[in-house]
């Protein structure tokens, strides 16, 4: 077992690091430092996992510098998991610290473009016509100033890497990441080892919003140990380690609106500043959905980073655009109440029909859909409109909503399916379930599609030796792996009626696949069920065990190109907010959603239910605090770093839209993991301001915030 030692300071160099009272204790193996650890390959050229930022990646035990908190400094590696971390509190480091600096609003001068790009990252795009000129001159104009702090993903399970060492040099790697393939070429690179050399599971996750799509430390040290002792080893991170690795990035945005009197948008000016790393460059598409969300002929966004003595952010569910609605849903909310127009009104009266930022029509857009079902649920119409103008008690309710949108991508998948004499279908690929419901939503794709029962059908998945799959992420897993599932399947059925049409006196020699059915385990004609094969009589009349057939699903991209692909939402939220002590409940949420195929309504719910309860923890809860004198975080904790629990969500109603596109790819499925968060931190301080004319613009929305000054109009 092995546990990371990490850095008292935040900035500086290690003067020297005494193992020796950790070596002496009985079953402690080694202790791996800067100093004594073996040369690797990573060190000497540059290396880039699926999901790096631009720029350097850190190197551990590199050298004796240190360039932010936590930082890991040492592995000791012990019989057991306690006896390791015992031993790591007998290790003593002398430093020389440096001044350091964390805090964005400090370095805020030090803002700049981003030099590297994030492969994926899209630019802000280029000011449209005279946005300036155009806020100056409109009839009505709103501006803030909205800010969001660092947070961290802290799934319920905490990273861990088991390597299991064979006495060849082979390594079987039990991993917690949300893209095996990504975890072995991390591997393969650093350490100089072959690929059939390295085999990453990952079954099971337990949760991880993002944390697991870069390679997180725990997996460098445990192959590094496992290597160096040639003996299988485990590294499990503490929850106070889940803080030493990637973090929702800190933000300040400044939105502008400007429109007609009748709430026509004549101009969009959104700026975002987000933190980032010394040695990486971490960008979000945080300002572009202002345009693509809001029709608007003079349009000015702009995106900078600035460098701080921390480690690099990581993407964390809805990267950049749960952060820019915020922004900019908030601003919307702003600007109908200057304007006296119906927040929900106010929305139709700027619905885009099209994207004008790259003038493309949209592949589906089913987001007035949303609004109105959204509406007549939640009981929209009987708002009232002025602010403290509804009372329950001595509890203001407050009614609020907002927009949310999302990417719909398609990447490259690979699929494989065997089909065997016992009428089993197993299919395989190598991408993970974090949770979303991927292992059921395979095997019912499949199922559909060859027509065999649901508790017939096997679907593989979290391991590096099945066919390639992109990782876990940006709700494009039904989209990308979905279609390679159903183009495997296809193809087993095309062999199917291929050896049907064989068979003696077969009443489907001359038959095509639109004139067949595949239910129930057997083949038969479209216009007479009574004319029907069992899948095992084909395979034991052709004498073939087995049915083994591989898939590759490639997006359409000149097809897709052509489109905008989005997914869509509407969000609205009732919160009741107490006059004396100014506590917020949020009683009601309705989430509309619109996302093409919804292929599992159960599983796609609790995506939604899960990012509403996350939306309600951003708004009210969630804060890394960090002491920017010694530049390290100090709620470390489950105890002090605040989620959202059961008594902070109240009712949560989903409805998912009807839509149809042809566009997004074969199966019409949109991906739904992000959308649901989209808009829902929004929605509640919209619906704290209606309670409290109170205009909070500070995540989270804590009770100083809310009384100060004491519930009064702004």
């Amino acid at each position: 077992h092995g546990f990371v030692v990490l850095s008292a300071i935040a900035k500086g160099k290690i003067r020297a690091i005494d193992t020796q009272a950790a070596l002496a204790l009985p079953g402690v193996l080694h202790v791996i430092t800067h100093e004594n650890r073996p040369k690797l390959p990573w060190f000497d050229r540059s290396y880039k996992d699926d999901d790096s930022p631009g720029g350097s990646p850190f190197r551990f035990l590199y050298d004796h510098t240190i360039q932010y908190a936590d930082q890991p400094i040492a592995l000791v590696v012990a019989e057991s998991f306690e006896l390791a971390r015992h031993a790591a509190s007998l290790v003593r480091v002398a430093y020389d610290a440096s001044p350091v600096a964390t805090s964005l609003d400090a370095e805020r001068e030090n803002a700049r473009k981003p030099s590297r790009l994030k492969l994926g990252f899209e630019p802000p795009p280029k000011p449209r016509g005279n946005a300036k000129k155009a806020l100056a001159k409109a009839a009505v104009r709103i501006a803030g100033d909205y800010s969001s702090p660092t947070e961290h993903h802290n799934p319920l399970e905490m990273h861990a890497s088991t390597v299991v060492y064979s006495p060849d040099g082979a390594l079987t790697i039990y991993d917690k990441t949300q893209g095996v393939l990504n975890s072995q070429k991390y591997v393969c690179n650093i350490f100089d080892l072959e690929k059939d050399d390295v085999r990453v599971l990952s079954p099971f996750v337990g949760g991880a919003f993002g944390s697991g799509l870069r390679p997180q430390y725990n997996l460098y040290f445990a192959v590094m140990a496992a290597v160096v002792l040639k003996r299988s080893v485990r590294v499990a991170l503490t929850r106070r380690q889940m803080f030493t690795f990637g973090h929702r990035p800190e933000t300040r945005q400044s939105v502008a609106l400007g429109a007609s009197i009748d709430g026509k948008l004549q101009a969009i000016v959104h700026d975002a500043t987000a933190e980032t790393s010394r040695f990486e460059d971490y960008v979000e598409v945080v300002v572009n959905w202002s345009e693509l969300l809001y029709p608007c002929a003079n349009t000015a966004l702009s995106y900078n980073v600035v460098p701080l003595d921390v480690y690099t952010p990581l993407d964390m569910r809805a990267p950049g655009a749960v952060l820019g609605l915020f922004a900019l849903e908030s601003a919307m909310d702003e600007l109908a109440y200057a304007a006296k127009i119906d927040p929900l009104e106010l929305r139709r009266v700027n619905y885009a029909a099209r994207d004008e930022s790259h003038e493309k029509p949209f592949s589906s857009k089913e987001l007035l859909a949303c609004y109105d079902q959204g509406a007549a649920k939640f009981g929209w119409s009987k708002r009232s409109p002025e602010p403290r103008s509804m009372r329950e008690g001595n509890r203001f309710v407050g009614w609020g909503m907002a927009t949310g949108i999302w990417d719909a991508m398609q990447l490259p998948a690979m699929a494989r399916a065997t089909l065997g004499i016992d009428g089993r279908l197993t299919v395989g690929s190598a991408t993970a379930d974090i949770g979303t419901g991927t292992y059921t939503v395979m095997s019912q794709i499949a199922s559909e599609i060859v027509g065999i029962p649901m508790d017939r059908v096997t679907f593989e998945l979290g391991d590096s030796s099945l066919p390639m799959a992109p990782f876990e992420g940006g709700s494009a897993t039904v989209a990308s792996v979905g279609t390679a599932v159903k183009m495997v399947c296809e193809k087993v059925c095309e062999r199917l009626l291929e050896l049907a049409a064989k068979m003696d006196d077969s009443p489907f020699e001359k038959a095509k696949r639109g004139d067949v059915v595949f239910e129930h385990g057997a083949l038969r004609t479209r216009d007479d069920a009574n004319v029907r094969v069992t899948f095992v009589e084909i395979m034991r009349a052709a004498n073939v065990l087995t049915l083994e057939e591989t898939a590759t699903a490639i997006p359409n991209v000149p097809k897709q190109q052509k489109y905008a692909r989005n997914t869509h939402s509407a969000v609205f939220v009732e919160v009741k907010v107490d006059e004396d002590f100014g506590t917020v409940e949020v009683t009601r949420v309705v989430s509309a959603i619109a996302a093409g195929r919804v292929i599992n309504p159960k599983t796609a719910r609790s995506q939604i239910l899960g990012s509403v309860v996350w939306g309600i923890s951003m708004a009210l809860h969630e804060e890394t605090l960090t002491d920017h004198t010694l530049g390290r975080i100090v709620n470390h904790s489950l105890a002090e770093y605040h989620v959202a629990v059961q008594a902070d969500v109240g009712d949560v109603e989903v409805i998912f839209v009807d839509e149809a596109d042809e566009v997004v790819n074969p199966l019409g499925a949109k991906g739904i993991g992000e959308i649901g968060i989209l808009g829902v931190a929004a929605a509640i301080a919209n619906a704290v301001y209606h309670a409290t004319g109170r205009r909070v613009r500070s995540l989270p929305i804590t009770l100083d915030k809310v009384m100060a000054p004491a519930l009064a109009p702004e």
